[in-house]
């Protein structure tokens, strides 16, 4: 007696396996289209920099707000504790953005370019 229960053991742990392992194969095969189909992978790269021309002059802000130039001359640009910012053109006045910052700067530098920064020694 103790052979046969052995072997029926035996015999229902090979028929759950083949039965486990094709319950298995059908949810792949199943669900092989579905994975297939995904989206491409969202990767995260640097955010396209704000650019636009106002009054002929081409004004262009990185995604931070730390890098603004105009004609492609920088202009220094501090951010204050408020969030707020303001630039060496006008630092009595602070502005929201730095596009409305840049745009002010436009409107006061007029035809005069920004003079070239110089590098700073530390």
């Amino acid at each position: 007696m103790y052979a046969s229960a052995r072997a029926t053991r035996t015999r229902r742990a090979f028929l759950r396996t083949v039965f486990g392992a094709t319950a298995l194969a059908g949810t792949a095969a199943a669900l092989t289209p579905l994975l297939r189909t995904r989206r491409p992978r969202q990767t995260l790269g640097p955010a396209p920099l704000a650019e636009e021309t106002y009054r002929g002059r081409h004004i262009s802000v990185d995604p931070a707000g730390e890098a603004v130039h105009i004609d492609g001359r920088p202009l220094h640009v501090m951010r204050r504790a408020d969030g707020s910012y303001l630039s060496a053109v006008n630092h009595f006045q602070s502005y929201d953005t730095p596009l409305e910052l840049a745009r002010a700067a436009v409107d006061e530098l007029g035809t005069t370019q920004l003079a070239l920064a110089a590098p700073h020694h530390g």
